[in-house]
């Protein structure tokens, strides 16, 4: 496995699933239940084989174990990944299989949206489970797309990085951004209300030409963008785009972005700190829209959600601060600090 953590633990739980009838297979990885219920969206997909999506699902669980603990929530961390099927199929009828998974589980796993799913599909999985956030909203209070608060927490984390590293306002800088989904969309949207110029790469032509004629964006290629002449680099497409293959050609001088995993290696975070890059540890950054999650799951107002997306540049400086402090790399710290909180609370259980 190209691991982008060190091996914290062995996951607690795999659940492989299929089933024919829907034609649904798909992966559930519960990576640790110390701090809460296992809690982290379902990503569907198009993966090589069910091996493919599990060691995605377990990276992806990984994450969500250390991104919960270091946003405060009382969750652990667990991921679904669904392979898309290569023949026709009812979607409906899929998502109400996997929320039959989900509900096997009996609360140690809560799902809700990623990358390839929606509410639309949380709302038929919620046909089959409790177990499942991100729904419509309802009277004012958390729930709905997560990406908005996603793509808030990463503004603020890139906005507080940027002063630290560059001593600019954003309003000063080019931001490439590498991904324009839901998430980095809304990214977008948020950095050219900053006065941010923008450059943009996606696979979809249709969303990089938005991009160009709503924001003023210049549209660049996804390997392009990576060695633009940018100060700030926003991966938010999919995992592992920081490796020993890439890091050498980016110019920019800060990386800040909303995908999951963006190192391939723990390696490559060595590589970043030795060419003097900043990089905001993903897991830190992105964490508004399970903090959103939780919220609606746990039955928090939205201003207690708010509350803490608001406070993800405090936390992401805190990681900086003990990277300095330490001499380790800005992924090394965020790890160190993540685990810490984990075992702390996994030996209070022990005791108690």
């Amino acid at each position: 496995m190209n691991m982008a953590f060190e091996n914290f633990c062995e996951p607690e739980q795999f659940e492989i699933i299929f089933d024919k009838e829907s034609g649904l297979e798909a992966v559930i990885a519960i990576h640790s239940t110390s701090l809460g219920p296992a809690a982290g969206g379902c990503r569907f997909w198009t993966y090589d084989d069910i091996e493919a999506a599990k060691i995605d699902a377990f990276r992806l669980a990984e994450g969500m174990s250390f991104k919960n603990a270091l946003a405060g929530l009382p969750l652990g961390g667990g991921k679904a990944v669904i392979r898309k099927p290569a023949r026709e199929f009812h979607r409906d009828t899929l998502f109400r299989a996997f929320g039959r998974a989900v509900a096997r589980l009996e609360g140690r796993y809560v799902t809700a949206e990623d990358v390839g799913t929606s509410v639309a599909d949380m709302l038929v999985v919620s046909q089959e489970t409790k177990n499942v956030a991100g729904l419509p909203t309802q009277d004012l209070k958390p729930g709905g797309d997560p990406s908005p608060w996603t793509a808030r927490g990463v503004f603020l984390a890139m906005e507080s990085s940027v002063r630290r590293r560059l001593g600019r306002e954003l309003r000063d800088c080019v931001v490439g951004i590498q991904g324009l989904g839901h998430v980095g969309f809304s990214l977008a949207n948020m950095l050219h209300d900053a006065g941010a110029r923008l450059v943009v790469a996606d696979i979809s032509a249709e969303r990089a030409d938005r991009a160009a004629i709503e924001l003023g964006a210049t549209v660049s290629s996804a390997d392009e963008i990576l060695s633009a002449e940018i100060d700030v680099f926003a991966p938010c497409a999919l995992g592992a785009v920081l490796s020993d293959k890439t890091i050498g050609t980016i110019r920019a001088k800060v990386i800040c972005g909303a995908a999951n995993n963006q190192l391939a290696t723990d390696e490559d975070g060595l590589r970043l700190a030795d060419r003097d890059i900043l990089y905001a540890p993903d897991y830190v950054v992105n964490a508004g829209g399970i903090i959103n999650v939780a919220a609606e799951y746990l039955g928090w107002t939205s201003e207690q959600a708010k509350a803490l997306v608001e406070a993800t540049a405090l936390r992401l400086n805190q990681i900086y601060d003990l990277a300095e402090a330490s001499g380790a790399a800005t992924h090394e710290a965020a790890n160190r600090a993540a685990k810490a909180i984990i075992t702390s609370r996994r030996e209070t259980s022990m005791v108690a």
